[in-house]
């Protein structure tokens, strides 16, 4: 029950089944209604022929009341008397009254008193201006009842018409005529049974081929759950769950996990050669500070005191980079403090007294350098984008900060050898360094340039490499204005 297809089943066929039980009844009702509408025709045409016959003056006992068994007639005087039944008709209810006796009414068997003219019966006319006129039957439309008659010993339900006539004798009369409704009930009731036999069969029909249809469709889903089990066992994420040639939502669901996988393939991979890499960096100054430590143990007067004070700062500074990368990977937002890079440029530069190769700031006076992030943060940058300037040029460092109409650039240049073309990009990975040649103290630990840009693209900003106009590197750092 919990699966999707029964889920799936039980759905549609809960759906199918109110519309087809709302689509029956309506059946039924629009059944019924027009055969009763067929029983009013019926009716009312049995009675206006009745009614006919007693409007052109034909006594009571010569009217023609044909299909007395599937049309009964009943007809009442003014006072509601039964003056006039079918023959076999024995009781009845839903008409004026329930008399099968006739009761000859004393205005029916006289002729007009003497003095009575037609000032009189106009005048009885003019009483009730609803009542049709001497030998005439209503033109109303009837007033429709049910109820049910027993002609010849059989009881049947009956749909009445009453219709008004009045006798050429002024006398007005209702004659109530009936028309079966068996055919209606045995209609309606074949067409339930009908439908009540179908349903259960017809849904039973829609959840199997929901069923089915639901299995067939989700069976490369169960396909990927299972390879996706299989990678997780293993931890093999080289492998890929298998892709429908379809063009439907499961293709796309195993297409983006096969993306999913690839981005955590190449993410768990860049973790193993980030630990690898930190350790291999991180065990050459601890051997050569353990040495030196070792060595000052026998003999003291043999220690290289600054060459430890260097290990231990390489360490310091290494481990630092370290903590920030993972910070950054762990998704650290930047502060959103207003930073204004001119300034920080010139106070990055003026700290920077030791340096090789004095650098040249240019930094346009009354300009607006103002962006949103980490102080701290955009300072390493700068420091680090200073440093690898430092350690490749061969006489000249330039800093310049610029604005656009979208943000600010700060631009660090060099007149060393350059980047190469085919390496721009390369050179922003972790522990990458061109300079293979020097030694680890002087090429560095190759994470500056990657620290530089994670943040950078953490500030919303980029970082780029060209060539100088001096002949070395320019390193271009762009941040966007707040706001």
């Amino acid at each position: 029950m919990r699966s999707v297809r029964a889920r799936a089943a039980i759905g549609a066929t809960l759906v199918v089944a109110v519309a087809l039980v709302a689509a029956g009844l309506a059946v039924l009702l629009v059944l019924r209604a027009n055969l009763i509408d067929q029983a009013d025709l019926q009716a009312e045409v049995a009675a206006r022929e009745v009614a006919g016959q007693l409007a052109t003056g034909t006594p009571y006992g010569e009217l023609e009341l044909d299909d007395e068994e599937d049309h009964p007639v009943q007809v009442t005087d003014e006072e509601g008397r039964a003056v006039v039944v079918s023959k076999d008709l024995r009781a009845i209810t839903g008409t004026g009254t329930s008399g099968v006796t006739p009761v000859p009414s004393a205005l029916a068997g006289a002729s007009p008193s003497p003095g009575d003219g037609d000032d009189a019966d106009d005048a009885d006319d003019d009483d009730d201006g609803s009542r049709p006129g001497r030998g005439e039957v209503s033109s109303d439309d009837p007033d429709f009842s049910d109820g049910t008659a027993t002609v010849d010993g059989t009881t049947a339900d009956y749909r009445f018409a009453a219709v008004e006539a009045t006798t050429p004798d002024g006398v007005t009369l209702t004659v109530y005529a009936g028309a079966p409704l068996a055919a209606e009930q045995e209609a309606v009731n074949t067409v339930r049974g009908a439908m009540l036999t179908g349903l259960p069969l017809l849904l039973v029909v829609v959840a199997a081929v929901t069923w089915l249809v639901t299995r067939r469709a989700l069976r490369p889903v169960e396909g990927i759950r299972r390879e996706m089990a299989a990678i997780t066992a293993s931890e093999d994420l080289a492998r890929r769950v298998p892709e429908p040639g379809s063009r439907d939502e499961i293709a796309a669901l195993a297409r983006t996990t096969n993306e999913t996988l690839t981005v955590l393939e190449a993410s768990v991979e860049r973790q193993r050669r980030f630990v690898a890499d930190a350790s291999h960096e991180l065990r050459s100054p601890i051997a050569s500070l353990r040495t030196q430590l070792e060595v000052a143990e026998a003999h003291p007067e043999l220690l290289d005191l600054p060459g430890a004070v260097a290990d231990t700062v390489r360490l310091q500074v290494l481990a630092a980079d370290l903590l920030l990368l993972a910070r950054l990977d762990a998704g650290e937002k930047p502060g959103s403090a207003t930073v204004e890079l001119g300034a920080l440029v010139r106070e990055e530069v003026s700290q920077r007294t030791g340096d090789r190769i004095a650098v040249g700031v240019e930094v346009p006076q009354g300009g607006a350098f103002e962006v949103n992030g980490s102080r701290g943060q955009l300072s390493r940058v700068i420091g680090n984008l200073l440093d690898n300037a430092q350690r490749h040029a061969e006489g000249i460092v330039a800093v310049s900060v610029a604005a656009d109409g979208r943000g600010v650039w700060v631009e660090v240049r060099d007149d060393g050898a350059g980047v190469p073309e085919d390496e721009r990009e390369r050179i922003f990975e972790r522990f990458v360094r061109l300079d293979d040649a020097r030694s680890r103290d002087d090429g560095g630990a190759g994470l500056g340039l990657a620290i530089a840009r994670d943040v950078a693209s953490r500030h919303g900003g980029t970082l780029t490499v060209d060539r100088a106009a001096e002949g070395g590197a320019a390193f271009r750092l762009w941040l966007p204005r707040p706001a």
